[in-house]
């Protein structure tokens, strides 16, 4: 196997070179010293666009620090994402996942946002995420900001339920050499890193990486067909030079999986033969910041992505996306504090259909353009109005109008209550506008040329303290109204379906985490979540089975207990606890995860960890149909990484 080339060569430089090299650990590495109060003064971006401390952000956001990844064990973006208790994350095969927050949770969940480094990586194709090709390298994740809530103000659209914003570290931060290297019953890993300098002011590192998957298994003991094979590579580069900043990144992919039934598309009464999926992609993206004292700063940011999907026999997609953004952050005029920008985005879709779907026209190219402002308000000492607007243009439904308004009181310099009120849509994506079926006329379901916007309207109020000098806590309870939601429809003439907006409903809840410094070796974090849902259909609308999907998709409630415990100064042990409530659509029973990691730092520069996951039981279930879904069963996973 490829990786295990990749993997011998990691392991045979820590070998070489193991026993000579003296390696600093990057500051990355602090974040198990800091305190919980130090924590609760990281600085994040995604709430208000600028920096700001966590403790003083009033929205429902939690921080994923890389910590919490390393000491996790979790070996891959979707699987650390579920170290965050405000989102619901269900393991669909081998490397397909359903990820959402605060419900609506389907393999094609679409009102969650998502971006890497400020590129955003949902699909116009379907307004979501291809989790199986956004392979991170988790070592140069600095840490990753989950939103919980609207965020369409400052992040568009389909910004709806939430906004998880990836954030690797600069080059500088990951100087030298770096060599991964994991395997076990499940998958195989290994990637190569190394960062350097071109002159005092530009820092880069350029890394290759290489996952095997094997295939998974259903409860009745069936082999599904869900390997999965996948090569990356990539740079970055930061230049540093008083007031100004300039970052370059680039990535590039290929890999192969497997199609398990029923189908990346299935079609009802419809028996496909699948076959391999191909994916391919590549990426550039740069961001130049110039900031003047007292007065602002500057971020021009621009990226272009291609991504190609192959997927036999229903249909084969190309996608070239650029994106322009321009952003000016004000500094403090009197009580003022303000942030505007624009985004153009122009993107081309050239798809190849088959005999079963088709979309029409095959080939097309849309633009969206908007324009945002948010201004935060000192109305007193410790009190706080933010008021937002973004207007965004799509080719699908005009122009959308996305407000929001946030009040914070933070009457103790670590104890803040903030209440919210917000508007935002999800735009139509071409699987809602122009899909066909089958791929050839008479066709019985037509697309949907009259399909608008889906809206939500948000309330939220929350709480965020430390409140002792060992314990720190976060809760928010929200209640949100949709409308127009997508629903199948029947034509009058009783010949073909199309896609309108025949569904309404509304959600609330309650997100609770927090943390406790039980002792200076041992930190406890424990999170939990309650989802309330109500859905009902407009008197024009018959689509009982997204009616029930919709509902039957996500838990009631989920939990997540955390211990992180240092036993002497080079041994940690580890501990995840994990309850996930049952689905009723299909119906998936509760089930509850124990995961173990051991870790040893064998020389200054060489860890060695054990990781295992699902302890508890003989398998389980989390999502889709019985015949077909994935029962994931214990799996251990042997890693080395070695500082060259």
């Amino acid at each position: 196997m490829q990786v295990r080339k990749l993997g011998a060569a990691a392991w045979a430089a820590c070998i070489l070179l193991g026993a000579t090299t003296l390696w600093a650990a990057p500051s990355v590495q602090m974040l198990k010293d800091l305190s919980i109060e130090e924590l609760s003064n990281i600085e994040i971006t995604s709430v208000s666009k600028r920096d700001e401390k966590l403790s003083d952000a009033p929205t429902s956001v939690f921080v994923i620090t890389s910590e919490d990844i390393r000491r996790s064990g979790v070996t891959s973006l979707p699987e650390a994402l579920r170290l965050a208790p405000n989102l619901q994350v269900a393991r669909v095969s081998a490397n397909e996942y359903a990820i959402s927050a605060r419900g609506f949770n389907s393999s094609a969940a679409n009102k969650l946002l998502v971006l890497i480094d400020g590129r955003s990586v949902y699909s116009p194709l379907f307004s979501g995420v291809f989790w199986d090709v956004q392979d991170v390298m988790l070592e140069d994740i600095e840490r990753i900001e989950v939103i919980s809530g609207p965020g369409g103000t400052l992040w568009g659209v389909n910004a709806v339920n939430g906004v998880i914003n990836v954030i690797t570290r600069s080059a500088g931060q990951s100087q030298g050499g770096l060599a991964v290297a994991g395997g076990g019953n499940r998958e195989d890993r290994a990637s190569l890193r190394y960062g350097g300098k071109f002159d005092n002011d530009v820092n880069f590192r350029v890394y290759a990486t290489h996952l095997d998957m094997q295939d998974t298994q259903t409860q009745s003991g069936a082999t599904k067909d869900d390997s999965a094979h996948q090569s990356q590579v990539g740079l970055r580069a930061d230049w540093q030079r008083d007031a100004d900043s300039l970052m370059l990144k680039a990535d590039a992919y290929t890999g192969r999986e497997g199609q398990p039934l029923p189908g990346s598309i299935s079609i009802t009464g419809v028996t496909l033969a699948l076959g391999e999926i191909s994916v391919s992609g590549a990426n550039m993206i740069s961001r130049w910041e110039h900031s003047w004292e007292g007065v602002g700063a500057l971020s021009v940011q621009a990226y272009y992505d291609h991504t190609q999907r192959s997927v036999p026999p229903t249909f084969e997609d190309s996608q070239g996306i650029v994106d322009l953004q321009l952003q000016y952050s004000a500094s403090p005029i009197g009580a003022h504090t303000a942030v505007w920008g624009a985004e153009y985005r122009y993107g081309m879709d050239r798809v190849t259909n088959s005999t079963y779907i088709a979309l029409l026209p095959a080939n097309l190219d849309q633009t969206w353009a908007s324009l945002f402002a948010q201004d935060e308000i000192a109305l007193r000492d410790g009190l706080r109005l933010t008021l937002g607007v973004r207007t965004e243009h799509n080719d699908y439904t005009g122009t959308q109008f996305l407000p929001t308004a946030r009040l914070a009181w933070k009457w103790a310099p670590n104890e803040m209550v903030w209440a919210a009120a917000s508007r935002t849509d999800r735009a139509p994506s071409r699987l809602d506008h122009d899909t066909f079926v089958p791929g050839h006329a008479p066709f019985l379901l037509r697309g949907g040329p009259n399909v608008r916007a889906e809206t939500a309207d948000d309330y939220e109020i929350g709480y965020r303290g430390q409140i002792t000098s060992a314990a720190s806590l976060s809760a928010t309870v929200y209640h949100t109204v949709y409308d127009r939601l997508r629903t199948q429809q029947i034509d009058p003439s009783f010949t073909f379906l199309f896609y309108g907006n025949g569904m309404q409903g509304r959600t609330s809840g309650l997100e609770l985490w927090g943390s406790y410094q039980a002792a200076p070796i041992w930190r406890l974090n424990a999170g939990f979540s309650r989802l309330r849902q109500e859905f009902k259909l407009t008197p024009y609308s018959i689509d009982i089975g997204t009616l029930q999907s919709t509902e039957g998709a996500n838990p009631s409630q989920w939990a997540i207990l955390r211990s992180s415990l240092d036993l002497g100064a080079r041994t940690e042990f580890d501990v995840t606890l994990r309850y996930v409530g049952a689905l009723s659509q299909p119906v998936v029973p509760s089930y509850t995860a124990l995961d173990l990691r051991l870790g040893w730092q064998l020389r200054s520069n060489i860890d060695l960890s054990i990781a295992g996951q699902n302890l508890l039981d003989g398998g389980h279930g989390e999502f889709t149909n019985v015949a077909t879904r994935t029962d994931f069963k214990r799996a251990v996973f042997l890693k080395l990484q070695c500082r060259l």
